[in-house]
């Protein structure tokens, strides 16, 4: 098959040839916007799963819904090692930008206060070169979003920014990525800008895409917050699904699978997106011919599993001290002991209870907690509910097993 001609990109956030199987969550979004436009109450979004799943790629799909309806739109990554105010800053700049508004005294005042907002991280009195702002051109607004209370800074802003945009009738849309890595004081901040929001009806929603426990996380810093947003849970994809992920495009280029086909890709995959398109890249370079075979699929597999287990699995594995990597490879052993103790078919994004890690490595629970602590905040294993723990990436379990 000619390589240049491969429709498959697997890739970090970036958009298949076929976004398959996500049609329920563009069209909700799509009711979403509308409403908030009219002045309707509608909660913010939150989108949860493993990744590899698609967060970031239906992310990017609902920002550029936002945009065809005129909307003004602005998107951040989330990092452990960074405060919310900046990057949100450059975000809203951008969100003001896309609105188009009018009457350039109103857009300059809002601008104003996103710099204020931005240069309060510094601190009052700060030296020049230490302030820093998203390459805005209008003054800051003193005494609007510069209290140096996040959550009370947060609110003002975005107020004044609801404001604008319902002067011409759009709204904003603030789309988080990684958003289980804000600190408990942004995400404090973030849920009571919604709450704000969802009491005036000022049309500005926040999407965030994060792993599983992030609604956990949620809660954990506002009671509230379960009212505020509206989850939805990114999952691996359902047969036909999958079968279209791979099948569409390759029809683009005049080619096709035999069923068997997709059935060992299915069986191959897992219905996981990100596996879909890796493995796809592969069977389509090496197979001789189309319609690609069962045949091309197994000649294909050991490869694709070779991309993965560098590109994919080891990037993150290397990651991890050596005492990291222990209890991760016990978390992948102990699964497989509650598969078998409960003749059971053994699933690698199950959760497993910490003890029992714990015992699979002869050590107290308590002397491990920093390398599960270290584990969390580097996002490979997650905490779903107390006690248990699991990992952030599927088939991460059968990868460590073929490690020896």
């Amino acid at each position: 098959m000619d390589p240049i001609r491969n429709p498959y990109a697997p890739g970090a956030g970036q958009r298949p040839p076929e976004l398959a199987g996500r049609d329920e969550q563009l069209a909700a979004f799509d009711v979403v916007l509308e409403r908030v436009a009219r002045g309707r109450p509608e909660r913010s979004l939150v989108l949860t799963g493993l990744r590899g799943v698609g967060k970031t790629v239906l992310l990017n799909a609902l920002r550029s819904s936002a945009v065809r309806r005129g909307w003004g739109t602005g998107k951040l990554e989330a990092r452990p090692d960074q405060r919310l105010r900046r990057p949100l800053s450059s975000a809203l700049h951008q969100a003001v930008r896309e609105l188009g508004h009018p009457q350039e005294d109103a857009v300059d005042h809002v601008l104003g206060v996103v710099r204020s907002f931005a240069q309060r991280e510094a601190g009052p009195g700060a030296k020049l070169r230490d302030q820093w702002s998203p390459g805005i051109d209008a003054p800051a607004v003193r005494g609007r979003a510069d209290s140096g209370d996040v959550e009370i800074d947060l609110v003002e802003l975005f107020t004044d920014l609801g404001g604008l945009a319902a002067d011409v009738g759009k709204g904003v849309a603030v789309f988080i990525d990684e958003m289980q890595d804000l600190g408990p004081d942004d995400v404090s901040a973030l849920c009571a800008a919604c709450h704000e929001l969802s009491q005036s009806g000022l049309p500005v929603i926040v999407v965030g895409a994060g792993l599983p426990h992030l609604p956990a996380v949620l809660s954990a810093s506002k009671s509230y917050s379960e009212r505020l947003f509206r989850y939805a849970r990114i999952d691996r994809l359902g047969r036909e699904a999958a079968d279209r992920a791979l099948a569409a495009p390759a029809a683009e280029e005049d080619a096709s699978y035999t069923d068997d086909a997709l059935a060992a890709m299915y069986a191959a995959t897992g219905g996981y997106p990100y596996f879909i398109q890796a493995y796809g890249k592969v069977v389509w370079d090496l197979a001789p011919r189309a319609p690609i075979t069962a045949e091309d699929v197994a000649v294909a597999s050991p490869e694709a599993e070779a991309e993965l287990a560098v590109g994919f699995f080891g990037s993150r594995f290397e990651r991890a001290t050596p005492g990291e990597r222990d209890y991760l490879r016990a978390m992948a052993d102990t699964a497989v002991a509650i598969a078998d103790a409960g003749g059971e078919p053994l699933d690698d994004v199950a959760s497993v209870p910490t003890a029992e890690v714990a015992a699979a490595l002869g050590k107290k629970p308590q002397s491990l907690s920093p390398a599960r602590d270290s584990l969390l905040k580097k996002g490979l294993i997650y905490s779903g509910e107390r006690g248990r723990i699991a990992f952030t990436v599927p088939h991460f379990g059968r990868y460590l097993r073929t490690q020896g």
